[in-house]
């Protein structure tokens, strides 16, 4: 990402989706939450997929966007095993996750048009 703009936009993109996935959740008061195996499932890969990507970068501003997704992955994993959770708890996870995802969207925006330029000298 911080040597393609490309894919810092998308992130934004992305993210900015997600964010208003979670707030639109919230103004129409539906806290429901996929409590099933598959779902969970997906989690563990997500995250374990973000760990990854986020050991891997060497770009301070990636590590940011990716460990900012796996917090909020941490979390949707963490409700999906919580079964009794209360509708209020949910609720404000949602508002939280809301915000986690709007932050990663502009952390992902600190990446777009910073690609450097190597020099070689001679």
């Amino acid at each position: 990402m911080c040597r393609a703009s490309l894919w810092g936009a998308a992130g934004f993109l992305a993210c900015a989706y997600f964010a208003w996935v979670s707030f639109n959740h919230v103004i129409r008061n539906s806290y429901d939450w996929p409590h099933d195996a598959w779902t969970a499932a997906t989690y563990v890969v997500w995250i374990i997929l973000l760990t990854a990507l986020t050991v891997d970068t060497r770009c301070w501003r990636e590590r940011l966007f990716f460990g900012v997704l796996v917090i909020n992955f941490l979390v949707g994993f963490g409700l999906t095993l919580w079964k009794a959770i209360p509708v209020t708890d949910v609720r404000t996870a949602r508002i939280w996750t809301g915000a986690l995802w709007a932050l990663a969207g502009l952390l992902s925006l600190m990446t777009v048009g910073r690609e450097k330029k190597l020099e070689v000298r001679s």
